[in-house]
């Protein structure tokens, strides 16, 4: 019999600090940068975000999203034989956020890992623990969104400070006869590199390059609706569906601009799209699990529907992946 994988649980956790976008404009012009709250919502459709406090980390968000998709699904620790954890943002350099969120689940002995693909690394995370589950080698995996970017943020470009926040969102994933997990697509273009990036690296005790993020906002919006709109016909051509099937599309919670541009594309009405970048900001690779646990807690999605969920970030990566929760 054909082993399938199949979303059982979701799971969330945004931190307590929340900026408004008149939060953000004050602070920013006590630092002599000037913007507003009408220039971010215009461009962005970001009205707030969160940031975490002192002391906290991606695993400690980790960690609370996990247990939120556990509790969902009906699972303890003990259960889980997989974590993976998508960030940006680790605690440190090594060890993996997910061997740190492992050892605070209580949930040790099973493989943990983290994939770093930015703001599609949950899309390549919910790929990989498919491809493991299908070939037997897990059961149950939390596969896991977590970023901390406030902290990599330079609070002197207006053009970037304003779209990141900070999150986590997780996702039961089990063995299943019956299909959940449809189809995915994975690509990278490392030609890119530039477009998108945190050039600063550790080296000899000290901090080499910029370690803040740098962004061609524009080279990022004219790459990323072409290709989000390819890997979703690529994935819809790989399960045999069209356009027409999807019943909800998941997107990476970037730019309002970016998701209507591609609800267009896919034809596909704002009705059938989850929004979430208002509250959230851009929250990298935690924004797609968010989104979703979102959607589902509030009832907007509901069991049996196909949802398609697609994400871009730097490298340049991009991916998609249709499933039937």
């Amino acid at each position: 019999m054909k082993r399938y994988s199949r979303i059982t649980g979701t799971g969330s956790y945004l931190p307590p600090r929340r900026l408004t976008n008149a939060d953000l404009v004050a602070e920013l012009a006590a630092q002599g940068v000037e913007t507003s709250d009408e220039w971010i919502v215009a461009r962005t459709g970001i009205h707030a975000r969160h940031f975490a406090i002192d002391g906290q980390f991606s695993s400690d968000l980790a960690l609370e999203a996990a247990k939120n998709a556990l509790q969902a699904a009906g699972r303890s620790a003990k259960d889980v034989d997989l974590i993976i954890v998508a960030t940006s943002t680790p605690d440190m350099v090594f060890p993996s956020t997910a061997c740190i969120l492992q050892n605070k689940l209580g949930a040790n002995g099973g493989a943990a890992f983290d994939v770093q693909a930015v703001c599609s690394g949950f899309i390549y995370a919910l790929t990989v623990a498919d491809a493991l589950i299908q070939t037997g080698a897990a059961q149950c995996a939390l596969v896991v969104g977590a970023e901390i970017f406030s902290r990599i943020l330079d609070f002197k470009d207006r053009t970037t400070c304003v779209l990141f926040g900070d999150g986590a969102g997780a996702v039961v994933l089990e063995a299943s006869d019956k299909p959940g997990i449809l189809a995915s697509d994975l690509h990278a273009d490392g030609k890119h590199v530039g477009i998108l990036c945190v050039p600063g690296h550790v080296s000899g005790g000290a901090i080499l390059g910029d370690p803040l993020l740098k962004m061609d906002g524009q080279a990022v919006f004219k790459l990323a609706v072409g290709l989000l709109e390819s890997a979703a016909r690529a994935t819809l051509d790989k399960a045999n569906l069209t356009d027409a099937d999807i019943d909800w599309l998941v997107p990476h919670q970037a730019n309002i601009r970016i998701m209507q541009s591609t609800a267009r594309k896919l034809k596909l009405s704002m009705d059938k799209v989850v929004v979430t970048v208002g509250e959230h900001g851009n929250t990298s690779a935690a924004s797609i699990p968010l989104a979703l646990d979102s959607a589902v807690r509030s009832g907007q999605v509901k069991k049996g529907e196909t949802l398609l969920l697609e994400g871009v970030g730097g490298g340049f990566t991009w991916g998609a992946v249709l499933l039937k929760l």
